[in-house]
């Protein structure tokens, strides 16, 4: 093989390893729970700098323990997410008949929400009758602000940082 073919066949293989490294970098996910926080940090302290709905598409910059630092390719804007916000499935909310295999199923969705649905809590209620769930239900109701997270890690020292993975 003479000079010319070996350059170039060096040459193909170079581009060919620069694209599969690009693809791999830019790993499209979506956010697999009503409401995703993306976060300064890796951390569950981290300042929250934007909110993603369910559905939305993310690119993946890096990998960090539990945590993938995005982008969000509408508004280029970047930062942490905890890796069970996110799914490789791409999710489409108006599935027709041949995107219906790629939306979420039912149980997906009941996982999202932290694994309970209506009908396993009515079950879960029934079978145990003698609890009490008076303070449950009022948990569920309670939104914190932005705001009164900070003053939160304000009083206990809290660093995002040296959070929780």
């Amino acid at each position: 093989m003479n000079r010319c073919h070996t350059a170039f066949f060096t040459f193909v293989f170079i581009c060919l390893v620069a694209t599969a490294s690009i693809a791999a970098a830019n790993k499209l996910m979506s956010i697999q729970v009503k409401k995703g926080h993306l976060r300064t940090a890796p951390s569950f302290l981290g300042k929250v700098i934007a909110t993603l709905d369910y559905g939305d598409r993310v690119d993946v910059i890096e990998e960090k323990n539990t945590w993938f630092r995005v982008r969000v390719p509408a508004t280029g804007t970047s930062g942490w997410i905890h890796a069970t916000a996110l799914t490789s499935k791409k999710i489409v909310l108006s599935a027709g008949v041949t995107d219906v295999d790629q939306a979420a199923t039912s149980d997906e969705l009941a996982l999202a929400g932290k694994g309970f649905n209506k009908e396993v809590e009515g079950e879960f209620r029934a079978k145990n009758r003698h609890l009490d769930y008076t303070w449950i239900d009022k948990m569920e109701g309670f939104v914190m602000s932005q705001a009164q997270i900070e003053q939160f890690i304000k009083h206990g020292d809290l660093s995002p940082q040296r959070g929780h993975k």
